[in-house]
């Protein structure tokens, strides 16, 4: 696949244009969909109905799906169409969105909390408190690295802890990521597509705070309900300390997470007008020097950070290598539903349109909300996003000027209900692995489901209420 897009940056007479060929959506028809959502459920099933063969065969089946796509789209297309559409999807997007998380991944695995910690109701609110603040500075996936393990030690000796892991997944893994575009992969691919850097702080903040007051009320009623009924555990120190008292290993790696931050935010307010034409599209200066930083960022980590530290936090790249291949294969495949979500009502989507649409064209949020909700939970949440923002119009002006309300619902359904399923945001199911080799007998996919169901689902319905009304 890399090599053919290669020769095509090489031979296409399109490389010296400065127009962007796109695809015409409203001529493609639904079959042009199958390679997406074919290779959204193989990520939502094979883990569960074939693990074996999904853990030593993925990257094989994401090339499978992308080559379905890009095989009879380069023999129906135009070569300057399909390098600009390839162009786009690998070079503009792909390729920074891993850089950020590969960064965030590296950098954040360098962190290592130790300490005699003691799982009381007090301690693990305020743990899970800090994880959710965390999270939209350095990642659902980095808080969530940093912070598990140290909460898995503090509660190891409690006859009940897996409520502590759920609502961990519930807030630091997922809600907890809605401030920032470096908070979870959606927001970012957003920020990718022209939203302002801090929109989302601005926008979202009221129904992050809403959400998240109501779930740390409700695991510190449940957390402490769960403790008082644990005299073996309750006066008792942490039974298995690390370290004496609570410390933290690898600060130079904060330092390398403001570099991360101060990147991401060069790249939004610095505009040099300079840029390199590539298939009618502007790589522009300020987007490859900030992808620079964070490369040489993540490379400082692993120089300047002791290895004995990465192997006590469990540091290894197999996450990070699933989710290269599987995005790589993601934003291929979303080329075609892209297109035709842009034609609206011109497009094979039309019913979808119809569906989040009011008779008088105006969007109807509450149905971006539950719609990107419903999706993201059992489908990956960032090309979800994807998806609702080109079928909200896909323009950054509008969407945060008139269309703002309908942003926040889509941001917030597909952040917030990433948590709904293990497989609904990549953190969940790292956590999952991690609670399940300290000894925590975690639930099923539908155990899960359960707690998800019986206790976000109402919040969210209470989200819907207040703030997506009209």
């Amino acid at each position: 696949m890399i090599a053919i897009f290669a020769s095509l940056l090489l031979s296409s007479p399109a490389l010296a244009t400065d127009t962007h060929l796109s695809i015409d959506g409203s001529a493609l028809g639904l079959v042009w969909a199958i390679p997406f959502v074919g290779m959204l459920l193989s990520i939502a099933l094979l883990p569960l109905l074939a693990s074996h063969f999904w853990h030593h065969h993925f990257g094989k089946v994401a090339a499978f799906w992308a080559l379905t796509f890009f095989v009879p789209f380069i023999a129906t297309h135009a070569s300057g169409i399909v390098a600009s559409e390839m162009t786009h999807a690998i070079l503009l997007d792909y390729v920074p969105f891993v850089i950020l998380l590969t960064s965030l991944f590296t950098i954040a695995g360098g962190i290592l909390v130790t300490g005699n910690l003691h799982g009381s109701p007090r301690l693990n609110t305020t743990l899970l408190a800090i994880g959710t603040l965390l999270a939209s500075v350095i990642g659902t996936t980095g808080a969530s690295m940093v912070l598990i393990r140290p909460l898995l030690r503090a509660n190891d000796g409690r006859r009940h802890n897996v409520h502590v892991v759920v609502f961990f997944i519930f807030l630091v893994s997922n809600i907890g990521g809605s401030l920032t575009p470096l908070g979870d992969p959606p927001l970012f691919l957003g920020y990718l597509r022209g939203v302002d850097f801090f929109w989302t702080a601005a926008h979202m903040l009221p129904e992050m705070g809403f959400s998240v007051l109501i779930l740390l009320v409700v695991f510190w009623l449940l957390d402490r309900y769960l403790y008082k009924g644990d005299e073996d555990f309750r006066d008792v120190a942490d039974p298995t300390p690390d370290t004496p008292r609570i410390g933290i290993s690898g600060k130079i790696n904060f330092a390398l997470l403001a570099v991360v931050v101060g990147a991401v935010l060069m790249s939004g307010s610095w505009k040099p007008e300079i840029s390199i034409p590539v298939f009618g599209l502007h790589w522009e200066l300020q987007n490859i020097v900030r992808d620079l930083i964070l490369i040489a960022a993540a490379v400082a980590s692993l120089i300047l950070t002791p290895a004995v530290l990465r192997n006590e936090n469990g540091f290894e790249w197999g996450p990070m290598l699933e989710v290269g291949k599987l995005f790589a294969a993601i934003f291929i495949t979303i080329i075609p539903v892209i297109a035709m979500l842009k034609a609206a009502e011109n497009g094979a989507f039309a019913p979808l349109v119809a569906l989040v649409t009011a008779p008088d064209g105006a969007p109807i949020n509450a149905m971006y909300f539950w719609m990107t909700g419903i999706l993201s939970s059992f489908l990956d949440n960032a090309p979800t996003y994807l998806v609702f923002f080109n079928l909200a119009g896909g323009d950054p002006v509008e969407l945060m000027g008139p269309l703002a309300r309908t942003l926040v619902a889509i941001s917030c359904g597909a952040v917030f209900m990433g948590a709904n399923s293990y497989i609904g945001n990549a953190p969940n199911f790292m956590v999952k692995a991690i609670a399940e080799s300290a000894g925590v007998k975690m639930p099923s996919f539908f155990g899960y489901m359960a707690w998800s169901v019986g206790i976000l689902v109402p919040v969210f319905i209470l989200v819907t209420l207040v703030f997506f009304r009209t």
